[in-house]
């Protein structure tokens, strides 16, 4: 069973028995990518003095988050932010984590990671889809500027609802580039040949991850700021967050198993 709501001002659907709240995430086509424009700025941040190290491994890598190419996206539910240690309980009972100081923060899954994807009723975004909802109708760094991000824009801990608020996009989502986020793609460097549909790319080996920048605070002056960049991406090797995805609701109220509220 799920609720419809209105969360800080937006429409949001919750699943009941687990608590996780999902935003609508609206159809669209963008261009999925690191672009020039966002190499030229992260340049910029670098001649600034913005930079603590070297920034030569990044612009190495580059290359993997390129060719810039327009996606389509279809309407999709997406969770407002990572599940949280609480959430993951509810399909994994017993489930412990050593990384997340309260039951409100981020669950970091490692070997119950398998057994979490089995449990859910909900699927991986693809990363066309995390890209897309992580801009949200923005082309710069991240969805606040081309400036060089801070400590300010982390949120790892979602027990703060007035926080919470304050972090979310225009899509009101929140902590967006935070922690390490799996996708349903299989790691390939590159967008050569990748769907323009929002797809994953399925096969064997390792998954796409998005994001990471609070799985490194307190940061060590090693620009770990830039796993906050909406087009940062790299592959899974060790625990990572889940956000998890699922299809539009009807709007119809009492079909689909879904019920309207009007609680905030």
């Amino acid at each position: 069973m799920w609720t419809e709501e209105v969360v800080s001002g937006l429409p949001a659907w919750r699943h009941i028995a687990s608590g996780v709240l999902f935003r609508a995430v609206p159809s669209g086509t963008f261009h999925m990518g690191l672009s020039e424009a966002e190499l030229e700025a992260v340049r910029a941040i670098e001649r600034s003095g913005g930079v603590e190290d070297t920034l030569e491994p990044f612009f190495a890598s580059a290359g993997d988050a390129q060719p810039v190419r327009e996606v389509r996206i279809e309407p999709f539910l997406i969770a407002r932010h990572p599940l949280t240690v609480a959430q993951v309980r509810h399909w994994l009972p017993e489930y412990e984590d050593d990384y997340a100081d309260a039951d409100s923060g981020t669950a970091r899954l490692d070997e119950d990671l398998d057994d979490l994807l089995e449990a859910l009723p909900f699927r991986l975004p693809s990363e066309a889809e995390w890209e897309y909802a992580a801009r949200a109708g923005t082309t710069t760094l991240t969805f606040r500027s081309n400036r060089k991000p801070g400590e300010d824009q982390l949120l790892d801990d979602f027990g703060d609802e007035e926080r919470t608020a304050a972090a979310e996009n225009a899509f009101g989502l929140a902590g967006m580039g935070s922690a390490n986020e799996i996708c349903a793609d299989v790691w390939i460097p590159g967008f050569t040949g990748a769907p323009a549909d929002g797809r994953p790319r399925t096969g064997d080996g390792p998954r796409v991850v998005r994001g990471g920048a609070a799985d490194l605070y307190p940061w060590q002056g090693c620009d770990e700021w830039l796993l906050l960049l909406a087009a940062t991406r790299y592959e899974h090797t060790q625990f990572t967050a889940v956000r998890p995805v699922a299809p539009l609701p009807s709007h119809s109220a009492g079909t689909n198993g879904w019920r309207r509220s009007t609680d905030a």
